[in-house]
């Protein structure tokens, strides 16, 4: 089903194809009632490649502009406080979920730690499952509309050099790095391993001039299709009264994060913080490795919109279940005696 969809989108000439056509064609098969699943570990592997193409992107020059990053990473947290207050009460008293569920489903970021946050915290871990996976859906289907119409940038194009022009040197470089970041970042128990291991490794080489290319096109676009599968198998096994419910929910939160991302990115650009591609992809809340794709195939800044979104990612999973307990208020004492 992804390679049908991705066949399509090519035929069609639609941006993303070898991310959004298996997002979308396996999206259509589930909600027809196909059962579909993904393979953590080829998944894993798949998003390996892109934290080395992620690292691959890191420079000397990127140090220095640390520093003038500062204030915009500033509204990328401030982001985020703004996503918590608009989202929370809007799936808890509009939506009607239960208090751990809109609490977890509103935190853009993280999924996984979210899901299992908010089952701890004694949340619905399908709807949470499929509110996060409505909002990466829509932001990751609006964005590419954005940037194709309001910018004339091109996305259909291929994310690099071919493999035929990378040097066999290089390709086992980066090979090893992002084995090796993985592995040691999996045994540390670094949230997102399979990206910002070997994220960090292949920085560190880049910025000592080890690593000079970026992988392949090829590798880049096998490491989209499978993580637009994993996007559109989300849905296998929706309901109609799922989809009534929380697929309509997710819907309209997405929205309302697009509108705040939208802001928070005009803000970025007025301040003159940023380019307008570059400040759209690092406040649009999709998924990091969604993000990265579209920054690479954009020609954006790569590590300036990185940096944001595993901001708000470290961000939402070590603040969250904080504020969580915050709001719940402390737990009940033990009954007073008669």
């Amino acid at each position: 089903m992804g390679a049908a969809g991705t066949a399509a989108f090519v035929a069609l000439a639609l941006p993303l194809p070898f991310l959004l056509g298996p997002l979308f064609g396996c999206l259509l098969a589930a909600l027809a009632g196909l059962k579909l699943g993904a393979w953590g570990p080829l998944t894993d592997a798949m998003r390996t490649i892109l934290g080395v193409a992620i690292g691959a992107s890191f420079t000397p020059a990127l140090l220095e502009q640390l520093p003038s990053m500062a204030l915009s990473l500033t509204l990328s947290a401030l982001f985020l406080v703004a996503a918590g207050v608009a989202g929370y009460p809007y799936l808890r008293r509009v939506c009607g979920f239960d208090p751990a569920t809109a609490f977890y489903a509103a935190m853009p970021g993280g999924l996984q730690d979210m899901l299992l946050f908010g089952q701890e915290a004694g949340g619905d871990a399908r709807a949470l499952s499929l509110l996060h996976a409505t909002r990466v859906l829509l932001i990751v289907s609006i964005v590419p509309a954005i940037l194709a119409t309001a910018y004339a940038i091109d996305l259909t194009q291929a994310p690099g050099a071919p493999a035929r022009d990378v040097a066999p040197a290089q390709l086992a470089i980066m090979a090893a790095a992002g084995l090796a970041g993985w592995r040691v970042a999996r045994r540390a128990g670094l949230f997102g391993a399979s990206i910002l291991g070997p994220m960090i490794v292949t920085g560190a080489l880049s910025l000592g001039g080890v690593v000079q290319q970026r992988p392949p096109a090829e590798a880049i676009q096998a490491a989209q299709f499978f993580i637009g599968i994993v996007v559109g198998v989300k849905y296998t096994g929706i309901t109609v009264a799922e989809m009534r419910r929380v697929l309509l929910a997710g819907l309209g939160h997405g929205a309302i994060l697009a509108v705040l991302a939208a802001i928070f990115a005009e803000a970025a650009v007025l301040l003159g913080l940023a380019r307008p591609l570059d400040a759209i992809l690092a406040f649009s809340p999709g998924g990091q490795a969604e993000m990265a794709v579209m920054a690479i195939v954009a020609g954006a800044d790569v590590a300036y919109v990185v940096a944001h979104h595993v901001l708000r990612i470290v961000l939402v999973i070590t603040c969250a279940p904080l504020v969580f307990r915050w709001l719940r208020g402390p737990p009940p004492g033990p009954p007073t005696p008669p």
